[in-house]
């Protein structure tokens, strides 16, 4: 994986479903902002906000770092997931010897589960028509 350090801060893409997280680290309080907004405030939902946090947690690094996050596209689960995917490799780049940790709780994979695209003559990507025999 590429070393990524922008302008003195740590960089790291995260992606879950159609949601992208561009996630910056500095080392500091532990503040948390996304889209400009506090975490609290972006994210109501405290299981939305224990998501973000869990990088932190098994990297053993809680209030070390504060993190800068712009968010695009999904949804507000798939915009916490890819918060935390873009935390979790931000945070290799400042200490390489956290992998084996962060890789087993899966933070640094990338969920490539996709929504089905809609077929033509279904009303969904699976679902079919009532078929009427008469």
């Amino acid at each position: 994986m590429p070393q990524a350090v922008i302008h003195g801060r740590q960089y790291g893409t995260g992606k879950r479903k159609r949601a992208i997280a561009r996630v910056f680290l500095n080392s500091g309080s532990g503040t948390i902002t996304v889209n400009g907004r506090t975490l609290a405030d972006y994210f109501p939902r405290e299981t939305s906000q224990m998501i973000v946090h869990q990088a932190f947690e098994i990297a053993e690094k809680p209030g070390q770092f504060d993190v800068e996050a712009t968010v695009c596209g999904g949804g507000v689960a798939a915009q916490a997931e890819a918060v935390r995917h873009g935390i979790a490799r931000a945070l290799l780049v400042v200490d390489a010897n956290l992998r084996p940790n962060l890789k087993k709780a899966g933070l640094l994979t990338r969920d490539s589960r996709e929504k089905e695209r809609k077929k033509p003559g279904q009303p969904g990507a699976r679902k079919k028509f009532q078929f009427s025999k008469r």
